[in-house]
């Protein structure tokens, strides 16, 4: 690294730290792109301000700075590398969201009961206007169900409870969706909760800020305009890194003019040959130009083309790591371990890594994906911190970390059952091995063996609590009420009156489902939601970095109607309604796809190589050509 380079960008740094002036805080958009360190200036800014004199003035009026991430990675690194300075507060979006709203249970009650009775009329509309013996109509008629037997209990509920980090199932708790958009009603109707805001956080940091909700960032927005001079709201982001619907369109655009707007334009990232792609791909958006670094590398880019009919893909990708070894001259292309391939949607990863059995199912049940993408849940975290890590530590035979997991999580060795048993304590010590031994046995003979077996076998031994989530499972109910779901799909369903199992019909059918993959896919489904398989999404790896990056583009496989790069290349022709939302200047499948490609394309640090699966490769190659993008070289066909 060259000090140069390190400090090309220090005037876009000064000018965060002087909006951070507790006395007259001024309010900044940074315009960065990929690999400039947006985290980095963050990081910098508030260390400066907490380390001198407005830390001290942070400490005596009890005062601290928020910083609002987009996930809870990003929120640990942002604490560890401010040493969790008590005068820092970091949060996600939800639970920041939360902290302002928890409590006003009166309020919640009220907005909870207005969107549920909207909510109740619309699909009331739509059941008029569908037929009503389809499984579109069966489900309406659950969903309808459901949500008039929440309203009804509503009154019933003194305090509403919320977790950032699960599924928010039970009677009293408000989901994900719910708490943000309470939190913007809120924030825009209530001038005392702005007051109590500004007052907490006189400075509020918001990472990824071009897809944080919309009508959370418009609250952001007017809560600034009225407190200007007295609270700065910084925005760190890029808006061709935008790749969720729910982020606020053109938010440059809606930058006050008075507002500092600093640019970092230095990539660190990327060699020069990728930063050349990536500025091609966003010229005709905004016209930004990264450079790249003194030192930089300049890298290798390749497009490969192949057939989406008739191929295995899996023998495809593995021919191009072989082609890229040779091209890059980097022999770890060749093994798929240090390879980060990324594909549009989380169920090509699936298919890729092999957890697509377990996967599937639950990924079809809206109101799980947020926590199946978290790993988070009462049903998950039975296997991801109870189950699996004790199969980890017998499989290793490593005593101590299974005795370890046995104390801190079992109910067999709980403190209250080891007082019960007396002196027959031994007997009870006893237990617990042989129910550790017998699971090990049962892996080690069935190296396939499925999650329902294993759940079996921990429900007979009582190895751990089965959460209620899984708890029918092991009782037999949930084998009819899969049973009844895939039976009546045309059927009216009178919805059961315990509050506790809405909508239960659909997730027991899709946990049954997902019961009878092997446990081996959970493994694999757990690495990869944790980021630590080879495999991730355009959408997952927004701020991450990889030395060889393999995009994956087949709009077939996806299924998706988000993103279309069949449209994009010029393979296949745009809709009416695509012409019409380009002329009217709305946002298309198009624009969301150029996105998408920026991102993808910038998280390689050395090699990247796309694999695009064309219904027309002649044509997708003369396509992309004609672009300017890439070189003829670059661009190869392959069968």
């Amino acid at each position: 690294m060259t000090s140069a380079d390190d400090q090309s960008d220090a005037t876009a740094d000064a000018t965060i730290i002087d909006c951070l002036d507790l006395s007259k805080p001024t309010s900044f958009f940074l315009y960065a792109g990929a690999g400039s360190g947006k985290t980095r200036s963050l990081v910098t800014a508030v260390r400066k301000t907490i380390n001198g004199e407005r830390g001290r003035q942070l400490t005596l009026t009890g005062k601290k700075i928020g910083v609002i991430t987009y996930t809870n990675a990003a929120c640990d690194e942002i604490k560890q590398r401010l040493e969790f300075d008590p005068r820092v507060e970091v949060m996600t979006i939800h639970a920041f969201s939360w902290s302002l709203i928890e409590g006003f249970n009166a309020d919640i009650r009220q907005w909870v009961a207005k969107n549920l009775e909207g909510e109740i009329a619309e699909l009331e509309e739509q059941h008029r206007k569908g037929r009503p013996n389809t499984k579109a109509g069966v489900e309406r008629l659950r969903s309808m169900e459901s949500k008039r037997r929440r309203l009804a209990s509503l009154d019933s509920i003194v305090k509403f409870i919320y977790s950032p980090t699960s599924d928010n199932r039970t009677r009293d708790s408000l989901n994900h969706s719910e708490v943000i958009a309470m939190t913007a009603t809120f924030l825009t109707s209530k001038p005392g909760l702005r007051r109590m805001l500004v007052s907490r956080c006189p400075v509020l940091l918001i990472d990824e800020s071009q897809d944080t909700n919309k009508a959370l960032m418009d609250a952001f927005l007017h809560l600034e305009e009225e407190f200007q001079g007295r609270f700065s709201l910084g925005l760190f982001g890029d808006m061709m890194q935008r790749i969720y619907s729910d982020g606020k369109d053109r938010l440059d655009k809606a930058i006050p003019a008075r507002w500092a707007k600093p640019r970092k334009r230095m990539n660190h990232r990327c060699p020069s040959r990728i930063i050349e792609v990536i500025n091609s791909i966003r010229h005709d958006v905004d016209g930004e130009e990264q450079v790249p670094r003194s030192d930089a590398e300049r890298g290798v880019v390749r497009v490969f083309i192949a057939p989406q009919a008739g191929v295995v893909p899996f023998s495809i990708e593995a021919a191009v790591r072989q082609r890229m070894a040779t091209i890059a001259g980097d022999l770890a292309w060749q093994n798929s371990d240090t390879v980060k391939t990324l594909a549009l949607e989380h169920l090509m990863s699936a298919r890729r890594f092999g957890f697509v059995e377990f996967f599937e199912p639950l990924w079809a049940i809206d109101n799980l994906r947020t926590s199946l993408l978290q790993g988070s849940g009462a049903g998950l975290g039975f296997f991801i911190r109870d189950v699996l890590p004790l199969v980890k530590a017998l499989r290793a035979n490593d005593r101590f970390g299974t005795t370890a997991i046995i104390k801190a999580s079992s109910p067999l060795l709980d403190r209250a059952t080891l007082q019960d048993a007396g002196p027959n304590q031994v007997a009870q010590l006893s237990k617990a091995k042989a129910a550790c031994d017998g699971l090990f046995a049962l892996i080690t003979e069935q190296p396939e063996i499925t999650a329902q077996k294993v759940l079996e076998f921990v429900a007979q031994t009582g190895l751990f609590v089965i959460p209620d989530t899984l708890a029918p499972f092991v009782s037999g109910e949930a084998i009819a009420a899969a049973a009844v779901d895939d039976a009546k799909q045309g059927d009216q369903l009178n919805g059961s009156e315990d509050e506790e199992v809405e909508d239960s019909i659909s997730e027991l059918s899709a946990w049954s489902k997902s019961l009878e993959a092997p446990l081996s896919q959970i493994e694999r489904y757990d690495l990869y939601v944790r980021g630590q398989s080879q495999f991730g999404t355009h959408q997952g790896v927004k701020g991450l970095e990889f030395p060889r990056v393999m995009v994956v583009i087949n709009d077939d496989e996806a299924r998706g109607f988000l993103f279309a790069y069949d449209k994009f290349f010029g393979t296949k022709e745009k809709t009416k309604a695509d012409l019409e939302s380009e002329a009217a200047g709305r946002e298309t499948g198009s624009d969301r796809t150029r996105r998408l490609f920026y991102v993808t394309c910038s998280r390689a640090e050395k090699s990247l190589a796309i694999i695009y699966y064309s219904p027309d490769p002649g044509l997708a190659r003369s396509a992309i050509l004609q672009y300017g993008w890439f070189e003829e070289g670059e661009v190869e066909l392959i069968n």
